[in-house]
C-alpha cells in the first residue's frame, strides 16, 4: 500500500523562530506522522529573522528560478532548506527579497503591520504550491497553519483544482489565535484572481479582515482544526456553524494522535 502524502504549510515553525503554540506544532506534528509511516513535506517563509547560517539553509537551485506574477509585477521565487537532523525532516523556505528579507514577521518594531502583507500571502501560497508541481508529489492532504496560508484553501479548490497532483487533496485548515488588527490592502480581491477564478470565489475580500480571510479560508477547506484554546470568538461561531469536518482543540499530550485518526476520517 503506497505511503499516504500530507503536505504541511505554516507561517511559523520553531527553531527557526520562537516557540509557539502554532510553531511547536508545526515542528513537531509532521515528524509524529512520518514516523507512523506518512511521507512529508513541510514548507514556511523564510523570513529575514531566519538565520541562514544558525539553521544551514541552502538553496535548492532545481528549485528556484521560477517568476510569480502578483498584481502585474514579476517577482524571483527562491527556494532553500534546512534539516532538523534530530528529526530526520526537512523545512523548505518560501524566499523572495522584496516580501521576506526584513527583520520582523508580521508587523514592523513599532507593532504597525506591514502594508504589502497581502501580496507576502499571496506569493507564500502560490510558491508553496508552484513547488509542490515542480516536485511532481501529489499530497492526500494539505495541512495549512495560520492565516498566511489562508489562500491555499482557495487555489487549491479554484485554481489548481483540475491539476493532476491536487485533484484528490483534501485540506485541512487550523486556526490559531493569530488575528492581524488592522484589515489587508482591499486590492487583494483583484491580486488573488487567476485564470477562471471569478469574483465571486473571493466576494469576502471586498472587506479583507482577520475574520473575512479565515472564513474564506474554512469556505473552501474539507475541515478544520481549532490549533489554540482560544481563538477569535466570532470565527470559532463560524467554524461551529459551518458543517465542516471539525477538530475541537487538543492538548500537547493528545493532540498528535487526535489528528492522526482525524485526517484518516477525511481521506
Amino acid at each position: 500500500m503506497e505511503k499516504k502524502k500530507i503536505l504541511y504549510i505554516s507561517q511559523e515553525i520553531t527553531p527557526y523562530l520562537p516557540e509557539s503554540e502554532m510553531s511547536e506544532i508545526a515542528r513537531y506534528l509532521p515528524q509524529a506522522i512520518q514516523e507512523k509511516g506518512r511521507e512529508i513535506r513541510t514548507f514556511m517563509p523564510r523570513y529575514g529573522s531566519v538565520n541562514e547560517r544558525r539553521n544551514q539553509l541552502h538553496e535548492v537551485i532545481r528549485l528556484s528560478g521560477m517568476n510569480l506574477v502578483i498584481d502585474d509585477s514579476d517577482h524571483p521565487l527562491i527556494i532553500k532548506v534546512a534539516s532538523i537532523q534530530t528529526a530526520r525532516m526537512q523545512v523548505y523556505f518560501i524566499d523572495n527579497e522584496d516580501y521576506f528579507h526584513r527583520k520582523n514577521i508580521i508587523a514592523n518594531s513599532r507593532g504597525e503591520e506591514f502594508k504589502d502583507n497581502d501580496e507576502r500571502a499571496l506569493f507564500f501560497a502560490r510558491g508553496v504550491l508552484e513547488t509542490v508541481i515542480k516536485l511532481r508529489w501529489a499530497p492526500d492532504l494539505i495541512h495549512c497553519h495560520g492565516w498566511m496560508t489562508a489562500m491555499v484553501p482557495l487555489f487549491i479548490k479554484k485554481y489548481y483544482y483540475n491539476n493532476p497532483l491536487f485533484v484528490q487533496s483534501k485540506v485541512v485548515y487550523s486556526v490559531y489565535k493569530d488575528d492581524f488588527k488592522k484589515s489587508l490592502n482591499p486590492k487583494i480581491q483583484n491580486k488573488v484572481l487567476l485564470d477562471n477564478m471569478s469574483p465571486e470565489d473571493v466576494e469576502l475580500l471586498k472587506n479583507p479582515t482577520y475574520l473575512n480571510v479565515s472564513k474564506m479560508a474554512i469556505d473552501n477547506s474539507d475541515a478544520v482544526i481549532k490549533g489554540e484554546k482560544d481563538i477569535n470568538p466570532d470565527l470559532e461561531k463560524y467554524i461551529r456553524s459551518s458543517g465542516k469536518s471539525f477538530l475541537d482543540y487538543q492538548p500537547k499530550d493528545t493532540y498528535i494522535e487526535a489528528y492522526n485518526d482525524f485526517y484518516e476520517k477525511i481521506w
